[in-house]
């Protein structure tokens, strides 16, 4: 073999690497796409799907007459002109709620109407006893809305509420979230079969990163807004980026 030959070959192989190490991560809107819409409303949501992200997190409490909404907080005071534990709502009084920008708040079933099949979604159980009516929810849409369980990502920071939706769906997709050493959710991660561990991008190491990847786990990671930051995600080969600022990742 010459040497032009083995010259090509080692650029080639040189650039795979630098090529593994760089590839795109998914593009993932936080809460749809909070940094320009008031957080888990319509509006942040399309704004996120206007702003191309490949997948959209959400996060949702079941309330007390039975539907899954969607919002962030335990309480309601931080967004809204009301107050009180959002569990502790009925579908009624909820709708009277209104959201900073005049905004309210969604159903899931509003949110998956929005979206359409064109994009996707990633469920945070955020609410106690929320994976049977989530998993009952999205049941519907892919048996008769045509949709795919490929359309779901499901994640929480309680890992006994993903157990319990892995027990009632053994084919929709969990994400294992973790904001302390993301090596330590590994083990759940195997036990839950999933397919990602989503940990504090302040967490993150090179090190890490390849552990978790190498454990057969994708990394998407939280939440990640400034560019340099950003791109230090990108060096370390991390799966996919979630960001308030959908188009920063872009």
């Amino acid at each position: 073999m010459g040497k032009t030959a083995i010259a090509l070959i080692v650029i080639m192989v040189f650039f795979g690497c630098c090529n593994m190490r760089n590839s795109v991560p998914l593009v993932i809107g936080h809460r749809g796409a909070m940094g320009h819409e008031t957080e888990n409303t319509l509006a942040s949501v399309k704004k996120a799907m206007e702003l191309n992200a490949d997948m959209i997190e959400i996060d949702v409490f079941k309330i007390d007459s039975g539907e899954i909404v969607v919002f962030h907080d335990e309480r309601l005071e931080r967004l809204s002109n009301a107050g009180g534990r959002i569990e502790e709502y009925n579908i009624f009084d909820l709708r009277q709620v209104v959201l900073d920008g005049n905004h309210q708040i969604p159903m899931l079933q509003d949110v998956l109407k929005l979206i359409n099949n064109q994009t996707t979604l990633n469920i945070e159980l955020k609410g106690a006893d929320t994976a049977n009516r989530v998993n009952f929810i999205l049941d519907y849409y892919v048996r008769e809305k045509g949709w795919s369980w490929d359309n779901f990502l499901i994640s929480s920071f309680n890992w006994d509420e993903l157990k319990k939706m892995r027990e009632a769906n053994p084919d929709i997709a969990i994400a294992v979230l973790t904001e302390e050493d993301p090596l330590q959710a590994i083990p759940v991660a195997k036990e839950l079969n999933a397919v990602a561990i989503n940990p504090d991008y302040r967490q993150l190491t090179q090190e890490i990163v390849d552990k978790i990847q190498d454990a057969g786990f994708k990394v998407y990671t939280w939440t990640v807004n400034n560019p340099e930051d950003i791109e230090k995600m990108k060096e370390f080969g991390v799966d996919g980026i979630i960001s308030d600022y959908p188009e920063r990742v872009r």
